[in-house]
This record gives structure tokens, C-alpha cells and sequence, in this order.
């Protein structure tokens, strides 16, 4: 799980991603021909009613946010940090709370909870971007004092 450093778990979050894709169209698919919906013609009300919206919603968001992570994880890896175990940690936990925020809003869908999913993902978000502004010296960090 740390030989390849912050590579591993963006190959996971992708793979994850991927597999909501499949959900996407193994719900969706069955939903438009159910509700009459033809690809193309339907309008944006049309698709939203679908039983299928909130996976669809989710996969889109998963293109959303997790661009900042991939990045970020890129970049520490780049920078020589993609082996401290506090980075590999942070990527990992957010993987693990994008999972969580894709089956929350992909069945319950109750915002409460997935905002505050969301919102402990965008913490951990912000601190791999600490990690990688104090490995380019946009912060400096002197843990001797």
C-alpha cells in the first residue's frame, strides 16, 4: 500500500470513480427506457427524475473536487513526499471519505450527512495543500522550535 506512494490510492479513487461510472449506466439505462426517455431528446427535468439522478449527480462530482487531489497528489509525489507516511495517510482517508460521500449520495442521499462528509474531505484536502505549500517553501516550518 506505500510502495508506490500517493500513486496508489489516486489509482484507487480513479478505479472507484469508474465503478460509479458503471453504476451510473447499469441504473440509468433501465430508468430511461422505464420512464420513456430517450437518449438525446430528454430535458434536464426529464433526466433529473430519474432514479438513477443521485449516481449520476455523485460520478459528476466525482469530477468535481477530486481533480484538486489528484493534483495535489502529483505534486507531492513530484516534490519527494509521497512516501511520508502523514501524506499517504491523508490520501488514503480521503479516498476512503470520497467512498463514503459516493454511497451515501448514490442511495440515502440525506445532505446533511453527505455535506458533512463532503466537508471532512475538503479538510483533508486542505491539509495535503499545507503539506505541498510547506514542500515548494510557500510555508516555512521549523519543527526544532
Amino acid at each position: 500500500m506505500y510502495e508506490h506512494g500517493m500513486i496508489t490510492p489516486v489509482v484507487a479513487l480513479i478505479a472507484w470513480s469508474l465503478l460509479m461510472l458503471l453504476w451510473l449506466y447499469a441504473t440509468r439505462i433501465p430508468a430511461m427506457s422505464k420512464a420513456k426517455v430517450k437518449p438525446g431528446e430528454a430535458t434536464k427535468a426529464q433526466m433529473e427524475a430519474l432514479s438513477s439522478a443521485n449516481v449520476a449527480n455523485n460520478y459528476n462530482h466525482l469530477m468535481e473536487q477530486p481533480t484538486l487531489f489528484y493534483a495535489l497528489c502529483f505534486a507531492l509525489q513530484l516534490l519527494g513526499q509521497g512516501d511520508h507516511p502523514i501524506n499517504i495517510g491523508l490520501a488514503w482517508t480521503y479516498v476512503v471519505i470520497r467512498i463514503i460521500h459516493s454511497l451515501v449520495q448514490a442511495t440515502v442521499n440525506v445532505i446533511l450527512i453527505r455535506f458533512s462528509i463532503f466537508m471532512l474531505g475538503t479538510l483533508v484536502l486542505i491539509a495535503l495543500c499545507v503539506h505541498a505549500m510547506i514542500a515548494v517553501g510557500m510555508i516555512q516550518w521549523d519543527f526544532t522550535h
